[in-house]
């Protein structure tokens, strides 16, 4: 018998940051000893009257630690004086790049001396979205390895900044103004739909409320700010860590949440394995110590506690200890396979101040963007569902999801509602995922919640389809059935908030209706060819990558067209298939007990079946039976979620 060829893993393409040589670069010193200024970040303010605008002269995200080195491999082209040079970068970051020459070619430089030019262009992927462009910029050469030929140069203005007056002008004009006429063109597709309401009033009514749905999102996130940093505010976070087999990141993930710009006498990190079965507690004991070894001033042996579950409880046990054992205002929730950027907790924390606002989600990037072309088209998904969609909805201060990812929550609101959120039920089944959207609504209910946009962190998205369509079907299932739930009190929040919720649950659950009809009944019944209904998607592919370009002006903005292609193909059937098993109690993406369970099922009916069968074949063949099956195939395994508790 063949066995079946091993596909190849595709490797996960991540930013690859120089390291450090201190372990906790970015937490405040509590002694002073160190200062916290970026030394290569250029933190000098720019020149009055200068022309050029407030906004456009500040940072962008990705920069605000532009003293942050990338490993990198591109060849660059030096000019100095009248000689020209090819090398290679070795590492680069906002502000300089040390560059490899051959042997035998290296220029003689002498340190701070003259003036040298560099053109280059950065790949894909070796520095943030919206970096792979083309340089031509001035340098100066700031240190030399003779015996190795490096030499390391300033760039005579930060990346951000050069991009900032050469490129992100015309694109943020360009990417503007098509998205304005996307819009309007929309809008002109729309007035049909008025004019010809009489002929099909369903039809026509749910193209005119999907218009609407989807221009007002874009619309009320134009209108988004983040709350800004108060720098007095600084309320006590616990950061907690629910862990389930995931010893490849969950070191990154605890090195970021606790090397922090917050001080360090109001963070704290709780960590939580629910018995993992790899080797993720042996990463956790690893990491933890030698935080632990760090220079006693930051309190990392007080700061962090690791929780270990006797058996797998479910992610919800899991973060419940959490919250148990904190011993802050705030408790942040983060997923094992998420990296915060430095400055996360600072700003996740800013929308607090409000005493009336109870949660708040942070915004996820997808951190292994480049691997694939699925990858890519979720970096735009993600961005947009989080810088547009949720960022309208915090513009009504009642956003719907606080991701897992990254978000916060007040503690003495989620302590009120404990009980119930673990032990949830829908229609006499365990809910056993979408542990982040049944909390928000248990919290939205009686309270605000927020979206940060300035809060980041980036997270590890599935690069085969086979993961991918597992983790939407459970996405489905979770939104239809809290959505479900959420419809009971929302008809209480802002008129406009309420209206805007409604018109987002019917839309997805008629859309595999709607095509249908579109795509198959018009053209078969009428004879017609659907051009209206196939340029109204095509407006709104092309809204998301115009959206895409004219925010984070990068190469993926293609992206989101291919996106809208696979949704509109793939991923809307699931919606019908959600419909009847919303019950379902498996991940698919991993092994949890439920998992585990449902997988021995199918295999003791696979034998039964393949057992009925050799039966058949030996009554047509006059051989006596083998025997029977005894006792049910199923009775023996529930489908029923682990032991339910929230003690340790």
């Amino acid at each position: 018998m063949l066995k079946k060829r091993a596909k190849k893993q595709t490797e996960d393409m991540l930013l690859r940051a120089k390291p450090d040589r201190r372990l906790l670069a970015h937490v405040p010193d509590p002694e002073h000893i160190r200062r916290k200024r970026d030394r290569r970040g250029n933190p000098e303010e720019p020149p009055e009257g200068e022309a050029e605008t407030k906004h456009r002269q500040a940072p962008p995200q990705y920069a605000r630690f532009a003293g942050q080195r990338y490993l990198s491999r591109f060849p660059v082209r030096l000019r100095a004086g009248a000689q020209h040079y090819d090398a290679e970068s070795i590492d680069i970051s906002q502000t300089g790049v040390l560059l490899q020459f051959p042997d035998g070619v290296v220029p003689d430089l002498q340190p701070g001396g003259g003036n040298c030019h560099l053109e280059f262009t950065i790949p894909s992927g070796f520095m943030h979205e919206g970096m792979e462009k083309h340089y031509r910029i001035s340098a100066v050469p700031i240190r030399s390895d003779a015996e190795k030929g490096q030499y390391a140069f300033q760039f005579s203005e930060p990346l951000y900044r050069y991009l900032q007056r050469r490129k992100d002008n015309y694109l943020f004009t360009m990417s503007a103004v098509f998205l304005f006429c996307v819009s309007l063109f929309i809008i002109m597709l729309r007035t049909e739909s008025v004019l010809y309401f009489r002929f099909n009033k369903a039809l026509y009514l749910y193209s005119i409320v999907a218009a609407t749905f989807l221009l007002s999102r874009y619309l009320f996130g134009a209108f988004y700010k983040p709350v800004p940093i108060d720098a007095t505010f600084r309320p006590s976070v616990t950061v907690i860590i629910p862990c389930y087999n995931e010893e490849k990141w969950i070191r990154r993930t605890i090195m970021s949440c606790i090397d922090q710009d917050y001080p360090v006498d109001k963070l704290e990190l709780i960590i939580v394995d629910d018995f993992s079965t790899d080797n993720s507690v042996s990463v956790i004991k690893d990491t933890v110590s030698r935080l632990c070894a760090e220079d006693e001033r930051f309190q990392t042996q007080e700061r962090i506690r690791v929780f270990l579950q006797k058996t797998n409880k479910g992610k919800r046990e899991a973060m419940a200890l959490g919250i148990l054992n904190a011993r802050s205002d705030l408790v942040v929730f983060v997923d094992s396979d998420s990296f915060l950027e430095p400055d996360a907790i600072v700003n996740l924390v800013q929308p607090f101040s409000d005493p009336k606002v109870a949660g708040v989600s942070g915004r996820t990037d997808v951190a292994n963007a480049y691997t694939n072309w699925l990858t890519k088209t979720q970096a735009v998904r993600y961005y947009i569902a989080f810088r547009i969609l949720k960022a309208a909805e915090a513009y009504f201060d009642s956003v719907m999801c606080l991701s897992g990812p990254l978000s916060a929550y007040r503690k003495s609101e989620v302590v009120k509602v404990l009980g119930k959120w673990v032990n949830q039920t829908f229609v006499g089944h365990r809910a056993t995922f979408g542990d982040d959207r049944s909390l928000t609504n248990f919290i939205v209910r009686n309270n605000r919640t927020y979206y940060q946009d300035t809060a980041i962190c980036s997270t590890i998205v599935p690069k085969s389809n086979n993961l991918f369509l597992k983790q939407q079907m459970r996405w489905k299932r979770s939104w239809l059935r809290e959505s479900l739930m959420a419809a009971r009190f929302m008809w209480k929040k802002e008129p406009l908030m309420s209206l805007s919720f409604y018109m987002g649950l019917v839309i997805p659950v008629a859309a595999p209706v709607i095509v249908i009809y579109n795509l198959i009944y018009i053209p078969i019944v009428h004879r017609v060819f659907p051009t209206t209904f196939l340029l109204g998607l095509l407006a709104m592919a092309l809204m998301m990558s115009f959206a895409q370009l004219l925010l984070k002006k990068s190469k993926l903005w293609l992206y989101g067209f291919w996106f809208c292609v696979y949704y509109e193909a793939v991923l809307l059937w699931q919606m019908p298939w959600a419909w009847v098993t919303f019950w379902v109690s498996t991940w698919g993406t991993r092994e949890t007990p439920q998992d585990t369970k449902y997988k021995r099922r199918r295999e003791l009916r696979r034998e039964k079946r393949r057992f009925l069968r050799v039966e058949r074949a030996r009554k047509r063949n006059g051989v006596p039976p083998l025997g029977s099956v005894s006792g049910d195939v199923s009775g023996d395994v529930g489908s029923g979620s682990a032991e339910r508790t929230i003690d340790g």
